[in-house]
């Protein structure tokens, strides 16, 4: 594994089965403390958590942030590769393994929430405490309007189509955008999450893939298993989202045998975007005492 030391840099790709995944890495090499993992959701990619792994670097944590093939990752995966939620939870298994990461953090938001259940369900060994925050969860998946968008982006062709208008600013951060996900967004970053499903047939043809997978009942059936995780899980949810509600997160919670939940007022879907030194705050405060 290549030596980064710069938060948020890219490092080469980690081959899997699937295909090669990029990640980008922060924090120390040698720290000893449990390394982070953060997974995202739909239609962006690992640098949603910019902020949040730099403050955990300043507190000698060191994490990382796949871009999961969920449309705006770089490379496309081998056309074989099973992209179903469950498919793409075996990934994230193969991803940890190929790092040799173990007893894990895992972080989760958005979609990315949903397949952090999947992962724990299909073998949480490599695991060691989990942090949903807003997100996917029984059969919200997705919650109304998203339905409609994970709908429509089932074939590549109308994906593209659909994504077209994301081109401009003022549409991205619009309400038929990223707009009403997050109360601050960088346009450039916005701008790089939609630029591979608009130039690439790959990276649609994967992300369509994975939408056709999509199926509330599963993940109904995946949350009936969740009392069976029995490590330390925080719930950390924004209040003002208006797509993952409260009480969401509050079922989520009271799911898990050794759950927390905290509220992190004026925060939408991307806490990660809208309060990252508090959710920074809450991972250390739970999970990593010693370094406070």
């Amino acid at each position: 594994m290549p030596t980064v030391d710069t938060p948020a840099a890219i490092t080469q790709a980690v081959d899997t089965p699937a295909g090669p995944v990029h990640y980008r890495v922060a924090g120390p090499v040698d720290s000893a403390a449990p390394p982070v993992v953060f997974l995202h959701g739909l239609l962006v990619n690992g640098e949603l958590w910019t902020s949040v792994a730099q403050g955990l670097a300043e507190h000698g944590i060191r994490s990382y942030a796949p871009d999961l093939p969920l449309g705006a990752h770089p490379v496309p995966l081998r056309p074989e590769a099973d992209l179903s939620p469950a498919g793409v939870a075996r990934l994230v298994l193969d991803f940890l393994a190929a790092l040799d990461l173990t007893d894990v953090t895992l972080v989760a938001n958005d979609t990315g929430g949903a397949l952090a259940q999947f992962v724990i369900d299909a073998d949480p060994a490599r695991i060691g405490r989990l942090v949903l925050t807003n997100c996917d969860g029984f059969d919200q998946f997705p919650p109304p309007p998203f339905g409609l968008l994970v709908a429509a982006g089932r074939r590549p062709g109308r994906l593209r189509l659909l994504m077209a208008p994301m081109r401009a600013r003022f549409l991205r951060h619009s309400m038929l955008g990223f707009g009403p996900l997050a109360t601050q967004l960088d346009p450039q970053m916005t701008r790089r999450w939609v630029t591979p499903v608009l130039t690439s047939r790959g990276v649609r043809r994967d992300a369509a893939r994975f939408m056709a997978g999509i199926r509330p009942a599963d993940l109904l059936d995946v949350s009936t298993r969740l009392p069976s995780f029995e490590r330390p899980v925080l719930v950390a949810w924004g209040t003002a989202d208006r797509f993952f509600k409260l009480e969401l997160g509050r079922r989520l919670a009271s799911a898990f045998p050794q759950a927390r939940l905290v509220e992190i007022e004026g925060s939408r879907t991307f806490v990660a975007l809208d309060a990252p030194e508090r959710l920074v705050d809450e991972i250390v405060g739970a999970f990593y005492p010693a370094l406070r």
